[in-house]
């Protein structure tokens, strides 16, 4: 079921992007996702540490403002923008998935995760918790979950 929600651009200050790039300990190669990547700054902060970062995004001015600054940093090899609705986005080759979602898709989005990602998956997210899924680490509303069998939703 596609749902095209018009949702605020509220891009993740800088102390926070640092914060979140610390609790994922992206190791090169990995593949991450950021869900709603607006500018692409996390998706370029992903790729400056290795991974193979792809950024989900429905608005078409973000996405091109995205693509200009993944040029401009040289990162086009490893960092992607697709234009592309996060519900509509399979999520199961991803090792990182981050994401700065309001209060009011974090209980859908928990269990798209919880069933998409495979065990040993990280999800960092910036400001909102998900309803029921406990965060293995938190700091200033910055919180890292990472899935294992115990919370994961078998297919």
């Amino acid at each position: 079921m596609t749902q095209t929600l018009d949702v605020p651009y509220v891009p993740t200050s800088y102390d926070k992007l640092d914060l979140m790039m610390d609790f994922a300990q992206i190791r090169p190669g990995q593949k991450t996702a950021d869900l709603g990547s607006g500018d692409g700054r996390i998706v370029i902060a992903c790729a400056k540490k290795g991974a193979v970062a792809h950024g989900f995004e429905i608005n078409k001015g973000l996405i091109n403002d995205a693509k200009k600054a993944i040029i401009k940093e040289g990162l086009g090899a490893q960092a992607f923008i697709h234009h592309k609705n996060l519900w509509d986005v399979n999520l199961s080759d991803f090792d990182l998935v981050t994401i700065y979602g309001l209060p009011d898709i974090m209980k859908r989005l928990e269990e798209k995760l919880k069933k998409e990602l495979r065990p040993g998956a990280k999800v960092v997210s910036n400001a909102f918790r998900f309803p029921y899924w406990e965060p293995v680490k938190l700091h200033h509303r910055v919180y890292l979950y990472t899935v294992n069998p115990a919370n994961a939703i078998p297919t």
